[in-house]
């Protein structure tokens, strides 16, 4: 086995999930994902937990999906009760196909995530953490060779988290002690309320209530959006390739949206609910080992040069304890990214915090 598969299981276990003996972990592994999963079950072994291991095919998905009236049970006890039940979730990513599930209509998934949204806050409470395991169809994905694909990964995923996370809590103070972030760049002038928000420093792993490996960013849920952004960064929405989003935004909702490839697939995430037309999160990339987009979310939306932004569900980690507000719900939560490295700026109550995708404290900044 590459010596790199193990290093991953083992900062997965250790540094992200922390598990500990005698924890109930869940190991959701999917279909290209076999030699990770034996990794990190050989390191589970190894700290004595408890594993029960779940097969996540999207195929199978397709054929549930096609197949079915699409009046899903809402929140089916049975699998409620295995999360409910589960210290750790550890997802394995990595499919044969990412666009196995396209001909899937809409109203069906619509409907399924509606029903399963007790089943997903049921996972959340649990401290879960997702990561993807290299395949041929992500590397294909990402126009990369295989060769290149899993050196890109690795290079993501095996770092110095502890020194990343240092870094990130700059941007998290800045973010804690601010009421409003605009951003301005080409086709966007977008302002967003941060007031009584708690950011979040996301250093792939669970003490930091960060629950993606790899991860490096920092991210709060914003309120009262007003203005126009633009997202260039291409990126896959429910197996279709979307260019060129633009949306627009008037007391804190979209009210006008465009975009110049599978626009379809953007009116359906907003008419999932009423959550799904406002934003859940702002999150801003800083992973520097991340230097290429490769449509995965997963890695392109903590590329040090990027800003993302979700329609959707937000997350209560953002909520300061006590706090009277209510995050926002949905039964989605869609990132979608633009790219902050030329002739952009990211203000924190109308000082410059970057510019052209350089942060204040790095070498090259001009504010």
């Amino acid at each position: 086995m590459d010596d790199r598969i193990r290093e991953h299981a083992e900062t997965l276990v250790d540094w992200s999930a922390r598990i500990e003996a005698g924890d109930d972990v869940v190991l959701s592994v999917s279909e290209g994902a076999h030699d990770l999963a034996v990794a990190v079950a050989e390191e589970l072994g190894k700290r004595d937990a408890n594993v029960v291991t779940l097969y996540d095919a999207d195929e199978i998905d397709r054929a549930h999906a096609l197949a079915h009236s699409g009046e899903f049970d809402a929140d089916p006890e049975y699998e409620r009760a295995l999360y409910e039940h589960a210290d750790s979730v550890l997802r394995l990513g990595g499919g044969r196909n990412t666009t196995a599930s396209a001909d899937v209509p809409a109203a069906k998934r619509q409907a399924k995530k509606r029903a399963r949204e007790g089943i997903r806050e049921a996972r959340m409470d649990t401290d879960w953490v997702s990561t993807v395991h290299p395949t041929r169809a992500l590397a294909q994905q990402a126009g990369m060779s295989y060769e290149a694909y899993q050196a890109f990964v690795y290079d993501a995923v095996i770092r110095d988290w502890e020194e990343l996370a240092d870094e990130m809590a700059r941007m998290k103070e800045l973010l804690d002690e601010g009421s409003e972030v605009r951003i301005v760049k080409a086709d966007t002038d977008l302002t967003m309320s941060i007031e009584g928000r708690t950011a979040v420093n996301s250093a792939a792993s669970v003490v930091y209530d960060s629950h993606n490996l790899p991860s490096g960013e920092v991210f709060t849920a914003p309120h009262a959006t007003e203005g126009e952004v633009f997202f260039d960064v291409p990126m896959t929405i429910n197996s279709q390739r979307v260019r060129n989003v633009h949306l627009t935004f008037e007391d804190g909702e979209v009210v006008d949206f465009a975009a110049e490839q599978n626009e379809d697939a953007v009116a359906e995430v907003l008419d999932t609910d009423e959550g799904a037309k406002r934003l859940g999160e702002l999150g801003i990339g800083m992973n520097r080992g991340i230097d290429q987009f490769t449509d995965s979310i997963l890695f392109d939306e903590k590329m040090g040069d990027t800003v993302h932004l979700a329609l959707g569900r937000a997350y209560e980690s953002n909520l300061p304890e006590g706090s009277e507000d209510e995050a926002n719900d949905s039964a989605v939560h869609v990132d979608m990214i633009t790219d902050m490295s030329e002739d952009s700026r990211m203000e924190v109550d109308g000082e410059v915090v970057q510019c052209n995708g350089m942060f204040r404290w790095e070498d090259g900044f001009e504010g």
